[in-house]
């Protein structure tokens, strides 16, 4: 079934299905297929984020097609600290004064009370984590294939966002930016997973 709402949202916003492929790093085929309905959750997760609106109307047709960027407080989960990239490599060692110091802030998205946030830097991941947007990490979730997750390299003292990426048994960290040094890195037992992202927005 076609989802004229991705189409006529790309319309009223003056794009076309070419500007949103390049945005995302998808073939322009895609964004055709993802408009007569062809396409899953995480990409209409992704679709929200360049068509400016609510995911939940773009899936469902419910609510305002508008982005909201108040989370009503009832439907908002705790409080979770923001950490840096260091305390995140370093999850297990990180000591109560540090979790106590840090701001704290509540999730929009079920998560459990392991989770934490951390404020995405660089390029790597672009255009779809932007530098400067809090993400949520909850190491309670499993990292499935094709899932953003937090990981420690071994010979690094400090944690790194990248996709999970696994085929045949093998499983590798992939860079979201096509221009990016090293797209893509095999995890050969050198890498602990951290946790995974349930959330990514920017605060107002």
């Amino acid at each position: 079934m076609k989802n004229l709402r991705i189409k006529n949202r790309r319309k009223e916003l003056g794009l076309t299905q070419l500007d949103i492929a390049e945005a995302l790093n998808v073939s322009k085929a895609s964004v055709s297929l993802w408009e007569k309905g062809d396409t899953s959750p995480k990409n209409m997760h992704l679709l929200s984020k360049v068509l400016k609106c609510d995911p939940d109307w773009l899936v469902s047709g419910k609510g305002n097609p508008e982005k909201n960027t108040v989370t009503p407080l009832n439907k908002l989960q705790g409080q979770y600290p923001v950490l840096d990239w260091v305390q995140a490599g370093n999850w297990s060692a990180i000591n109560e004064l540090a979790y106590h110091e840090a701001d704290h802030y509540p999730c929009p998205v079920k998560c459990s009370d392991k989770t934490f946030l951390l404020k995405v830097r660089g390029q790597s991941m672009a255009p779809i984590f932007n530098e400067g947007e809090l993400i949520f990490i909850d190491p309670e979730v499993d990292a499935l294939n094709g899932k953003y997750v937090v990981a420690r390299l071994d010979d690094e003292n400090e944690a790194t966002l990248k996709q999970l990426i696994i085929e045949d048994g093998h499983k590798f960290l992939k860079a979201a930016n096509p221009q990016w040094p090293t797209p893509i890195q095999p995890v050969n037992g050198n890498c602990t997973i951290v946790g995974v992202v349930i959330f990514a927005g920017r605060l107002f």
